[in-house]
């Protein structure tokens, strides 16, 4: 596993927030800044990490109410703009001022809000299974288990309930597969038992409408259009629609470029083959704009 400092910022309205922060190999390459999905963490990009560790530094925050975040006081600040607002905050802290974004769903949504506040600091974008268009499907399915919180005796029967919930989303992955992904969405509590790592109000918002962006979201493909950015869709992705991600690339040009990745729902992990090729060469390209 690559090593990583943790650290720590503080929000707006008072959070103490915390990321993880993976050395680089120089100053000539810009940072990754790497935004998890709704229920995710840091942990997410823990195999991309592994991969990219000491040659590219990586900055992973757990967004508010994750993992070693703070919970809010107020469930509905559990919203994309408050998420930006804070890690407004952290770019600020570290004098970020140019960097590529890394955005798996609801990351991509906060990545899609950079590129229409401010594309000037985006060196390159991944968004990853998400675009201006969700899906109806996988928002209802999103909206099904959000905020319903499950706990289990032990690790392996945490796994074994990820792989009989998202069977359709990873047809191939093995028991070992499942444990690994149950090690960055769950924790162990103070009972010993294994619990999801999220403030279980972050599915409040949910249900009001709108409360999934709060904006349209398709202006900010002009953003992306002289930026190296990659669109990586899962093949059996129930949130971002063929069509969508096709449109994407349209929108933005000749900087766009889509991986569908095989056998794979919502979301690419970023370790899959097609996924790691995809990735590599968008870093390339933006090494080569310099």
């Amino acid at each position: 596993m690559s090593e990583y400092r943790d650290a720590f910022w503080w929000s707006n309205d008072g959070l103490r927030l915390h990321y993880r922060d993976y050395a680089g190999g120089g100053d000539d390459r810009p940072v990754l800044l790497c935004l998890p999905g709704l229920t995710r963490n840091a942990r997410d990009f823990e195999p991309l990490a592994d991969r990219l560790g000491g040659q590219w530094r990586l900055i992973c925050p757990d967004l508010r109410g994750r993992a070693e975040s703070a919970y809010a006081k107020d469930p509905m600040t559990y919203v994309p703009l408050t998420y930006l607002q804070d890690l407004e905050r952290l770019l600020a802290d570290l004098a970020l001022t140019r960097f590529v974004v890394v955005g798996t769903s609801l990351g991509g949504i906060i990545a899609m809000l950079m590129a229409a506040t401010r594309p000037d600091r985006l060196a390159g974008a991944i968004l990853n299974d998400v675009g201006p268009l969700i899906e109806e499907a996988g928002l209802a399915r999103i909206r099904g288990y959000v905020g319903s919180g499950s706990t289990h005796a032990t690790w392996v029967h945490a796994a074994r309930a990820l792989s009989e919930n998202n069977a359709d989303v990873y047809p191939d992955y093995t028991l070992e597969d499942w444990l690994g992904m149950a090690k960055r969405l769950y924790r162990l509590n103070s009972s010993g038992r294994v619990v999801l790592d999220y403030d279980m109000r972050i599915a409040e918002p949910l249900r009001v409408p709108g409360g999934e962006a709060g904006v349209d979201l398709w202006p900010s493909m002009a953003g992306f259009r002289n930026v190296p950015t990659l669109i990586l869709r899962g093949e059996r992705s129930d949130l971002l629609g063929a069509a969508t991600a096709d449109r994407m690339v349209r929108e933005i040009g000749a900087t766009a470029t889509l991986t569908t990745v095989s056998r794979v729902g919502h979301a690419p992990t970023l370790a899959e083959p097609q996924a790691v090729s995809a990735v590599d060469a968008l870093l390339e390209r933006v090494r080569a704009n310099g």
